[in-house]
């Protein structure tokens, strides 16, 4: 437990994979942030991630941190470059261990012309 194993591709250049550790040191920092008492255990940018488009432009912002913070958290992360995620976090882990397909039934696949 505790461990990433992260396997970059030749298509990726050096930028790109300087840019990712970057992305992990600035989480690494705001979980020290959570640890150190600065930021609040369950209401923080690393909890309440990914902020969609459509939360930052709200005028209902209840977050004890800032929207710059949330949508840009690091110098690099800049509106031209951002993929903005479509939907915020769904009940935490639940989601990521239990996966639910909307795709039709196998049998909508079948054709009439193979035997």
């Amino acid at each position: 437990t505790g461990a990433l194993m992260i396997e970059p591709t030749e298509s990726e250049d050096k930028a790109e994979l300087d840019r990712f550790c970057d992305a992990l040191i600035y989480i690494r920092k705001e979980i020290a942030d959570i640890e150190n008492g600065l930021s609040d255990r369950a209401n923080n940018p690393v909890k309440r991630s990914p902020h969609t488009l459509q939360q930052i432009f709200s005028s209902d912002w209840d977050r004890p941190y800032s929207r710059e913070q949330a949508a840009f958290p690091a110098s690099f992360v800049t509106a031209d470059r951002k993929l903005w995620p479509s939907v915020g976090r769904i009940d935490d882990s639940y989601g990521d261990k239990n996966l639910v397909c909307t795709c039709p039934p196998m049998e909508a696949y079948e054709s009439p012309y193979v035997v």
